[in-house]
């Protein structure tokens, strides 16, 4: 059985759940992998939060009870996890656009969030160049927003980099004092309520002067993509390289810590360009 079969069936232990409590360590258990690395997968590959998908799925079930059956709205909000009929209500609405009273009217339209699951296809057409490095403890210093994955993540980067003035950016190559050298994108762990600190900077060992902020890694094992090509396109498609094949095929696993994206000086639309991702990993 491959990760992404494993990855199936934990869908299905949380679909058979919607209607009552859900464990992540059982999700985890079933997926034979850490949870940290069922919810980076899973945002990878679906293409949003595992949490995202859960609530979606509480709410498309909700709205055919609503539509089936003569039960009382605070008893199906109950039902998928709501404390009170008037939290049901906001995220009823801010899914499907319409109260949950105003679903049972025939004719109205709603939302269905599909029942997920997983496969595999190796083409064996591309390969992918990678290596595996054990890196002293770092930091990343530079600049940081807080961006959700809920909404366009990869819109609100690039915005953040079409932000940094000439000023700055000189001032950031001036402090990378480690390798790799030149510009680094950072992303921290995911948080609970599906964010991530997003920080644009450079590899250091010296101390964070006065105008930035300092985002420490601990010292561990990379798994280091790559990249020929121009960007964005080059990039982004090697990170759905990584966790489509990479990780199901391999037996690494991502671990809870920050993802790197490195940048070499030059033209970036230029086939040539070279970049590289760095993921922290475990096992293999």
């Amino acid at each position: 059985m491959n990760a992404l079969e494993q990855m199936t069936k934990a869908i299905d232990y949380i679909e058979e759940n919607l209607d009552g409590e859900i464990d992540e360590k059982e999700i985890a258990r079933i997926a034979l992998c850490s949870s940290y690395h069922f919810k980076r997968m899973f945002l990878f590959l679906i293409g949003m939060p595992l949490s995202e998908y859960i609530r979606r799925r509480r709410l498309t079930l909700a709205a055919l009870d609503l539509q089936t059956t003569d039960a009382k709205v605070i008893d199906i909000a109950v039902k998928y996890g709501y404390s009170s009929a008037d939290a049901f209500s906001r995220a009823f609405q801010a899914m499907h656009q319409v109260t949950p009273s105003h679903a049972r009217k025939k004719g109205v339209r709603l939302k269905i969030q599909p029942h997920v699951s997983f496969t595999l296809s190796l083409r064996g057409v591309l390969e992918m160049k990678y290596r595996i490095v054990e890196k002293e403890a770092f930091s990343v210093v530079g600049i940081k927003e807080r961006f959700s994955y809920v909404d366009n993540l990869g819109a609100s980067v690039g915005q953040m980099w079409g932000s940094v003035t000439e000023e700055i950016m000189g001032k950031l190559r001036s402090l990378a004092r480690a390798d790799p050298g030149g510009l680094v994108g950072a992303y921290s762990e995911m948080y609970e309520d599906n964010t991530t600190d997003y920080y644009i900077g450079v590899i250091t060992t010296e101390e964070c002067p006065e105008g930035f902020v300092k985002l420490a890694i601990e010292a561990q094992t990379w798994a280091v993509f790559e990249i020929e090509g121009p960007l964005p396109q080059a990039m982004s498609d090697v990170w759905g390289r990584i966790f489509s094949e990479f990780f199901p095929t391999t037996g690494y696993e991502h671990t809870p810590a920050p993802e790197i994206e490195w940048y070499s000086a030059g033209d970036m639309s230029s086939e040539r360009y070279e970049s590289e991702i760095w993921i922290p990993v475990v096992g293999g």
